[in-house]
């Protein structure tokens, strides 16, 4: 899905707002996350763009060694004057807190999702320590379609550049910026599971085929078999994961009459 007409204007507008976002609020500096697949290299790049001092963090933790690589790759990428780049490998932390917490840790869901917050805790220990703001990497799909990200973890972000874009349009955009082809073209994975899966095998669909039921398939009453498997896998997940997708409920005094 690529609704995208010109690459240059997008990075242009997306730099500006994130410019203009950092002046209002009297920021000092951007912090991003970077994991080496395709969304945090786009966004880091775009942060580098900016002219704001950033600072771009890799954190390795049990991390398979192409995922540190890669990471790595798009670190030396942005060495440019207003980038200091830093690498913390967390996996002794988890292992401290997997071992402290061994009665709880029999669930690999809770696992993965715990890592992903002591990732979020590095990025906002780093941002409240220089004035800075943690600057999101999730795409549409992620964050809008089925919630294929961990709340209070990668979910735990100040602003999201690019979360009105697809997964194809983030890659063109990487494109654009120059971002490694070995980035872009790489397989998209969290990073958060020992056996290594990928988002596909997770999600039981790719990004393309969740984008065209985020654009054409949810109101259409005739589909294809596979077509129909699609919508199915998108409505459920957009079910399952609608509570990190809303505002936390709270209790009302008045709606239930209390006052």
């Amino acid at each position: 899905m690529n609704r995208i007409v010109d690459y240059k204007n997008l990075s242009d507008s997306i730099q500006e707002w994130i410019v203009n976002y950092v002046n209002k609020n009297n920021i000092t500096k951007l912090v991003v996350g970077v994991s080496g697949g395709i969304d945090s290299a786009v966004v880091s790049t775009l942060c580098a763009r900016t002219g704001i001092p950033t600072i771009a963090v890799g954190m390795p933790l049990n991390s398979k060694p192409e995922n540190t690589r890669l990471s790595k790759l798009q670190l030396n990428f942005l060495s440019v004057k207003n980038v200091k780049t830093f690498e913390y490998d967390l996996t002794k932390t988890f292992n401290t807190f997997e071992t402290l917490m061994s009665e709880f840790f029999h669930s690999d869901l809770a696992s993965a999702n715990s890592k992903s917050r002591l990732r979020m805790t590095t990025l906002y220990h780093i941002a409240s320590t220089v004035n800075g703001i943690v600057v999101g990497t999730g795409n549409k799909v992620e964050d809008f379609g089925v919630g294929f990200y961990t709340k209070y973890g990668d979910g735990g972000v100040d602003i999201s550049p690019i979360a009105d874009l697809y997964k194809t349009e983030v890659r063109e955009l990487g494109r654009f910026l120059g971002v490694p082809e070995e980035i872009i073209n790489a397989t998209p994975t969290d990073g958060l599971w020992d056996d290594d899966r990928n988002d596909e095998e997770q999600i039981g669909a790719t990004y393309e085929e969740l984008e065209w039921v985020m654009e054409y398939g949810v109101d259409k009453e005739t589909h294809t078999k596979k077509e129909h498997e699609l919508v199915q896998i998108y409505e459920h997940l957009h079910r399952k994961n609608k509570h990190k997708m809303v505002s936390i409920p709270i209790f009302d005094l008045i709606e239930n009459e209390i006052i």
